[in-house]
């Protein structure tokens, strides 16, 4: 039996519409878990995130989260030093979601993370992040291959402060827990839960087999009446 570690590197191999097909998008498929109602339910991340690093193909990890917002003074608890404690005392590798929470006139400017915050990070054992609001110091990060999915980015930020770390967020359409597996790539991310790993593997492997086949035979018609015989017997179609 594979470890933990050994089958997170294997997901690397797929991309993030793989994982999803096997969760949830394709429903009528008996290798589909079936773990969201694929509408109704948020589990993957919509189109209001950009990935800026493509070039570093599958990223898969445990998620720590957290909430970012306006300092409270009432509430000063909390600093990036707690974030990078949850990510060493969590399964490694980790992926940071961070949930923005400021107002709507300044949301777009908050170039929040950044290299000195992503260094912290890789150096706990972070490999990617998420969030639904901008990001800076982009030609930085790039040589340390650490992916980003956020929504665009500034230059700067004000005063901002961490009112939640390791507490349920809702990122570009997919609430995510702590602890949760996320898969991410230039498609967007997807999440579920860790003790679906072994499975989420086994039957994602054996859809990119059934597929394959599948394709094979698409290549190998030579008509539309071949094509429509081929979709009707596979999960794209009906004679």
């Amino acid at each position: 039996m594979p470890t933990d570690q050994e089958m997170l590197e294997a997901l690397k191999e797929f991309d993030t519409p793989s994982i999803t097909n096997v969760l949830a998008t394709y429903p009528k498929n008996p290798l589909c878990m079936g773990l969201y109602n694929p509408w109704t339910m948020n589990w993957y991340t919509d189109a209001s995130l950009r990935c800026w690093y493509p070039e570093l193909g599958p990223i898969v990890g445990y998620a720590v989260t957290c909430v970012y917002g306006l300092p409270d003074p009432n509430y000063a608890r909390l600093s990036l030093a707690d974030v990078v404690d949850a990510m060493a005392a969590s399964p490694q590798p980790t992926i940071f979601v961070f949930e923005q929470r400021f107002p709507p006139q300044i949301a777009n400017k908050v170039g929040l993370s950044g290299g000195n915050m992503t260094t912290a990070m890789q150096t706990a054992g972070c490999v990617g992040a998420i969030t639904n609001g901008p990001s800076r110091d982009i030609d930085e990060i790039r040589p340390m291959g650490f992916q980003y999915l956020t929504s665009g980015v500034c230059a700067g930020h004000g005063d901002m402060a961490i009112h939640a770390v390791n507490v349920p967020v809702s990122v570009a359409g997919m609430d995510v827990a702590p602890g949760e597996i996320i898969h991410m790539d230039e498609n967007g991310a997807v999440k579920f839960p860790a003790r679906y790993l072994a499975d989420v593997l086994d039957r994602v492997t054996r859809l990119r087999d059934q597929e394959a086949t599948h394709m094979a035979r698409l290549r190998t018609a030579t008509n539309a009446i071949e094509v429509r015989d081929i979709l009707a017997g596979g999960n794209y179609g009906k004679r």
